[in-house]
């Protein structure tokens, strides 16, 4: 109990809240009790859906949160849920609808309020640039793990290690997303193919941007620790996992108006996921899991990549969100199996001969 309260307690609270949102919105549009609990459970099943489609990237935000000092910890809990909350699922749908139908936000938000269907029908439009720009950020999340060649624990042992061995050949990985984003691009209609490239060239560019941002911060905190000073920002992983989580988000927000094109219940139900995925995260980080299940973290970068690479085909293909939430959730529950099984036959904390 104690742990539930202290790590999902602001979580459960917020949950209350939204709900209660969702009760109060519910009664005054639909006026009936059952037009309400109707709604209701839409939310309730939307914020389900986000938990357990996002556990991925609760265990990858732990991987980088782990290297970042606590008070920066707590800014991603706090101030990162406002970017994610707010500005991923209320300001993200309204500015795909600004941007495509030329409108002003106040007109982008009478839209979704009076004609959710062509609010809805907006935001989807805007799939294949959405799909190409967090596909391409996603998959260069994903390689950049496993293309490393100082990794000496390995799950899938055949794969991992020959990817490892391209880390010394510069941008591999770069080299690969290129050749897969050119190859879907040609199965696209001419102005659909350059949407999608343009947009897969942005997700990549603002990944190696990112990562620059982080270097450089990482070179200025290292000086500053070489002539004493222990404060360490955290900055650069910040902005990193943001990032990390709107390319996450984009999915969700689109796959969510298979149960609703109310903008207001969309963003309640996803909102509430969001907040337990950082709860997820801080949880963790805190428990100090991924040091207990080795290939805990293996298999969240291996959904990582398959979830961007179902993005990407997504801009040809139609994937149903049911699929990918089901391919993450086996490939991380095969690497917790893997990881207890290697606890169980190295009781004393051994390390097996890399694999």
């Amino acid at each position: 109990m104690d742990t539930l309260k202290r790590f999902y307690g602001l979580s459960l609270i917020f949950t209350l809240i939204c709900l209660g949102l969702g009760v109060w919105y519910g009664a005054e549009s639909t006026g009936t009790m059952s037009g309400t609990a109707q709604m209701l459970w839409i939310i309730v099943v939307l914020s389900v859906l986000e938990i357990s489609l996002s556990f991925d990237n609760a265990v990858v935000n732990a991987s980088v949160l782990k290297n970042m000092d606590h008070v920066w910890q707590r800014r991603f809990l706090t101030w990162g849920i406002l970017f994610a909350v707010f500005g991923m699922r209320i300001v993200f749908p309204l500015a795909i609808v600004a941007i495509a139908a030329g409108l002003g936000p106040i007109d982008a938000v009478s839209l979704s309020l009076n004609d959710p269907l062509e609010y809805e029908r907006i935001v989807s439009s805007a799939h294949i640039g959405i799909a190409g720009f967090g596909g391409a950020f996603l998959a260069m999340v994903g390689l950049k793990f496993f293309f490393d060649g100082e990794k000496d624990i390995h799950w899938i042992g055949t794969i991992e290690r020959f990817l490892g061995r391209f880390a010394a050949l510069p941008a591999a990985e770069i080299a690969l997303l290129l050749l897969a984003v050119w190859g879907i691009s040609l199965t696209l209609e001419s102005a659909d193919a350059l949407t999608f490239v343009v947009a897969a060239i942005l997700g990549l560019v603002t990944f190696i941007a990112v990562e620059g941002v982080s270097t450089m911060l990482e070179l200025h905190e290292e000086k500053q620790r070489l002539l004493g000073a222990a404060v360490r920002s955290g900055l650069g992983g910040f902005l990193y996992l943001n990032i990390l989580d709107a390319s996450f988000s984009f999915d969700g927000v689109i796959g969510a108006f298979a149960l609703s094109n109310n903008m207001i219940v969309i963003a309640l139900g996803l909102s509430i996921g969001a907040m337990f995925v950082r709860s997820m995260t801080i949880h963790l980080v805190e428990k100090g899991t991924l040091a207990q299940y080795r290939y805990l973290e293996h298999g969240a970068f291996w959904a990582i990549i398959v979830l961007g690479a179902i993005m990407l085909l997504s801009a040809r293909w139609h994937i149903p969100e049911t699929i990918t939430g089901l391919i993450g959730a086996i490939l991380i529950g095969l690497s917790l199996w893997w990881s207890v099984r290697f606890n169980r036959t190295h009781p004393e904390g051994d390390v097996a001969p890399a694999e």
